[in-house]
């Protein structure tokens, strides 16, 4: 190999060549703004942020109407939160989420109780699913909102998103889903699933960076939001600022590809996900995987390896492109709250590493990263004997 490769899919993917050809004519020819609608260059940008709008419905299963676009999952995470509590009405609102969240949830979670809003963050079992009947229990009757992301950006747990939003139907509250590291590899659909709001990313499905989307159901029942950001009342007020056309258009055409591939995309990548598990058990003792393999998503594997400094392990590695945990904390110090919550053992948890595998990943890369891990750990382990 003469390249450095990436296996870090679960920070960002690249942007597929499809996606990109969509989003050129939008940052030249087709400059328009959507909302200008007294001329053809607003209203050929509008029309093609709605085409893309259709598109993202589509692949969630909801309707057009529905989604709301913002800069990306982040703000869709802090509008959910924070805009169904503002709307509730609740003195002292209730919020459930789990302690393995993203943490713009977990953060925006904090700057509710900053403001007075009562929050319970749940603690998963060990192999990161969430505990169903602690769930039910947690909901009480000043709870407005439970908060549980589909896939784990970290260790790639799937958590039972049907069985949750049915709970939540039960006790008649609202349920949002970070859905950004499923949404697009596997086929999630709010209607089926129970899911109120979700939070969806284009960078995270071979899109660019810089535009999400918040689904927010209008019916049965119709979710309020008090927006989080003013100025001219854009996407039906629930979200103000000009909208990044060039990046819809892209997301849009990524969710068309999606709907088209995904179903094989993730059988393929989820055998090469195998394979290097294969790889690494075979030539190495003391490999632990952290969370379930059974309930995980299928570019995902979050391993530890025994008697290894993990932050060695990727200086050792220049030619792979792995990391040891969220994109999102790799500069801010101390350890994985995924790994702390689902009760790793430190020793493991500093020498977690992440592989994300994903649609440009060959059976070639996987071979020769599985080899090139093996040779390293093994080379480390002789430097710090027992």
């Amino acid at each position: 190999m003469t390249k450095t490769i990436y296996l870090d899919y679960h920070a960002t993917t690249p942007v597929d060549p499809r996606v990109l050809d969509a989003m050129l004519p939008f940052f030249g020819a087709k400059f328009g703004n959507a909302a200008s609608s007294t001329h053809s260059f607003g209203w050929e940008a509008e029309g093609a942020v709605e085409v893309a709008r259709r598109r993202i419905a589509d692949l969630a299963g909801a309707d057009a109407g529905e989604i709301v676009f913002t800069s990306g999952a982040t703000e869709s995470n802090n509008l959910a939160l924070k805009g169904v509590v503002a709307a509730s009405g609740v003195e002292r609102a209730h919020l459930v989420t789990v302690a393995t969240e993203h943490k713009a949830v977990l953060d925006s979670a904090r700057a509710l109780e900053g403001a007075g809003c009562r929050v319970t963050i749940l603690a998963p079992r060990a192999d990161g699913l969430v505990d169903l009947d602690e769930l039910r229990e947690a909901i009480g009757p000043e709870t407005v909102l439970v908060s549980v992301m589909y896939a784990n950006n970290e260790i790639g747990v799937l958590q039972p998103v049907r069985r949750i939003g049915a709970i939540c139907r039960e006790k008649n509250v609202l349920f949002h889903c970070d859905a950004v590291q499923a949404f697009g590899k596997l086929a999630v659909n709010v209607e089926a699933d129970h899911i109120d709001l979700m939070s969806v990313s284009a960078h995270k499905m071979y899109g660019p960076k810089g535009v999400g989307a918040l689904y927010v159901r209008r019916r049965n029942p119709r979710v309020r939001l008090t927006a989080q950001i003013d100025g001219g009342g854009h996407e039906g007020g629930m979200r103000s600022g000009t909208l990044n056309v060039p990046g819809i258009v892209g997301f849009g055409e990524a969710c068309r590809l999606a709907a088209r591939e995904m179903a094989e995309e993730y059988g393929r990548v989820g055998a090469l996900r195998d394979r290097l598990k294969q790889r690494l058990e075979e030539g190495l003792d003391g490999v632990r995987v952290n969370g379930s393999m059974e309930h995980r998503l299928a570019g995902n594997l979050n391993v530890s390896f025994e008697r290894v400094d993990g932050d060695a392990l990727l200086v050792a590695l220049p030619d792979l492109a792995v990391s040891t945990g969220s994109a999102c904390n790799s500069h801010g110090g101390g350890g994985s709250h995924v790994l702390q919550a689902i009760g790793v053992p430190a020793e493991w948890a500093q020498s977690a590493t992440r592989f994300g595998l994903g649609r440009f990943t060959t059976e070639e890369e996987v071979e020769y990263a599985a080899g090139r891990v093996v040779e390293v750990v093994r080379r480390l382990r002789e430097q710090r004997p027992v």
